[in-house]
């Protein structure tokens, strides 16, 4: 039997908490490895921490200025020679964009030249995609997420959400939050189809288990409309009238929705907050004029409409939450668009699943602290035009 058959035949039978230790043991019988290690991006995508049963049981690598923090920035397999006779294999562990984190190899030099790199690349791959399925029955890999414990509100807010990145060939996205392990009401959310992706950034206000129950309030009730086939703005109609109802105008949530046509660039906006919207192109930062319209929950019944604008292939979209553009430095200086504009700017040539970290590092700098006081939420949304089929 074909050793990858095996490897991916393996996988499929493994029990949800044992999907690393099978792969494992069958990587150690079908392709000699001595040692294999799966690392998992944390939530505040600083390190990569070893799953094993034991929370903190392995030593983690961070990602920046490590082997395996190399292979996962670049997407690529990265070989490291040891010295010893030995060479450890990290390759990258990604689903539909989503990076997952790293599984390290090591093998003899003999075994590394006959193992074929391109059946550790699939092995890596199909890692990934059982533990998309696996990670609906066991916490072993949301624990093995987190270097600090999530606070509720935290650990509330990132049930809601989609993954940290995606892609497809028409779009690449990618969005982080901070503090990783203390947000409050700051969350987005996407879903695509076959010609269209939307995407909604929301900032509930208050904050503690307030603001995420407000959120999660929010954001379930703009995916109802949507799974319901309504229009952008008709989605924004009903999700108003659920808070509304619910907190009769003591509480209102902050959003900005997208809907683009995949295979045109056609884009529909509702602007209903403080999230904002900059544009990339050709290299030239630009912040995007929305109409201003009422937060979700204000008043009841509040009517509200899109606007429309036209991408073109190669445009960049950044949306920040009020949390990145009002952040004061401890002289008292807000951060602004020109600080902004500048961190946009220079991770221009990163991949779109790297901006928001990037941005987010420049905004630490900025505040002279990696704790913030407030959410601050980053999107990147690269739109690449309709691929040839």
């Amino acid at each position: 039997m074909n050793r990858l058959v095996a490897v991916e035949r393996a996988l499929r039978s493994a029990a949800p908490h044992r999907v690393v230790d099978t792969l494992r043991k069958v990587l150690c019988s079908q392709y000699e490895a001595e040692a294999v290690e799966f690392l998992m991006a944390d939530y505040g995508l600083t390190v990569l921490q070893p799953v094993a049963d034991s929370p903190h049981a392995g030593r983690p690598m961070p990602v920046h200025g490590s082997p395996a923090g190399r292979a996962f920035g670049a997407q690529e397999p990265f070989v490291e020679e040891r010295g010893d006779g030995r060479v450890r294999v990290f390759l990258p562990v990604t689903v539909r964009g989503d990076r997952l984190g790293v599984l390290c190899v090591t093998l003899t030099a003999s075994a590394h030249a006959d193992a074929q790199l391109g059946d550790l690349v699939e092995a890596a791959r199909a890692l990934g995609h059982e533990i998309v399925v696996a990670d609906r029955d066991t916490d072993l890999y949301m624990r093995s997420r987190r270097k600090d414990r999530l606070t509720l509100a935290a650990e509330m807010q990132w049930q809601l959400l989609p993954a940290r990145s995606c892609s497809a060939p028409e779009y690449a996205l990618g969005a982080q939050l901070q503090p990783a392990y203390a947000i409050h009401g700051d969350n987005f959310d996407w879903s695509v189809s076959a010609d269209r992706l939307m995407l909604y950034l929301t900032n509930g206000m208050g904050e503690g288990i307030e603001a995420s129950l407000l959120t999660s309030l929010g954001i379930n009730a703009l995916r109802n409309a949507r799974r319901a086939g309504l229009p952008l703005a008709d989605q924004a109609a009903l999700a108003d009238q659920a808070v509304y109802g619910h907190y009769h105008g003591r509480a209102h949530l902050s959003v900005l929705m997208l809907e683009l046509e995949l295979s045109t660039g056609r884009m529909q906006v509702v602007d209903a907050g403080s999230p904002r919207m900059l544009s990339v192109r050709d290299r030239a930062v630009t912040a995007v004029s929305l109409e201003q319209q009422l937060p979700l929950g204000m008043f009841e019944e509040t009517d509200y409409v899109s606007q429309e604008f036209q991408l073109r292939p190669g445009d960049r979209l950044m949306f920040v939450s009020d949390g990145v553009y009002a952040v004061a430095a401890p002289g008292g200086e807000h951060y602004g668009e020109r600080a902004l504009t500048r961190a946009i700017a220079s991770a221009g040539l990163l991949p779109a699943a790297e901006v928001p970290a990037a941005v987010l590092r420049e905004l630490n700098g900025h505040r002279g602290s990696a704790e913030p006081d407030d959410d601050a939420l980053v999107v990147c949304l690269d739109w690449f035009g309709k691929q040839p089929a």
